[in-house]
This record gives C-alpha cells, structure tokens and sequence, in this order.
C-alpha cells in the first residue's frame, strides 16, 4: 500500500493559497508520520512546522491544506521562482 501524504500551503501575512511563502507535507507509513517543508533546492526537510502549527505552538505563518495536484503546481511555480 503507497503511503498518504498531504500536504499543506504555508502562508505568511496577507498570502493566500494562490500565493503561499512555502510548502510542507506530512507522510503517512508504516513506521509512523513525517513532516517535511520544501527547500529553496526544492529538496524535502524535516520539518517541526506542521506539527507545531496543528498545536498552536508556534505564531509564525498559517498552514492551509491542498491537494496534490495542487502542491505539484506549486512546486513548478516555486522551481520557476528559485532556480
């Protein structure tokens, strides 16, 4: 069975979905859950940020949740951007 991964638009002040700051994802496997944020070098990282957030320990950007398909976009947006 692949593993579940959501993923989740980081927003900074006044961003919107359609203009996130970042991008981060949570993978679901058998060993357990991994919470990644995406670098400038569109490398995947570990990540406090998503668990942080959901427990209202950190007062920095908002995470909104996104598709896949989503996320992919925004990722080409982001390689467009950065590289």
């Amino acid at each position: 069975m692949p593993d579940e991964i959501r993923y989740f638009a980081v927003l900074g002040p006044g961003r919107s979905i359609a203009d996130p700051i970042g991008l981060a994802r949570r993978t679901f496997t058998q060993e357990g859950r991994l919470d990644e944020s995406l670098r400038r070098d569109l490398a995947w990282v570990r990540s406090a940020e998503i668990y942080q957030w959901e427990r209202g320990e950190e007062m920095g950007p908002d995470l909104v949740e996104i598709s896949q398909g989503e996320a992919e976009e925004l990722i080409e947006r982001f390689r467009e951007k950065w590289i």
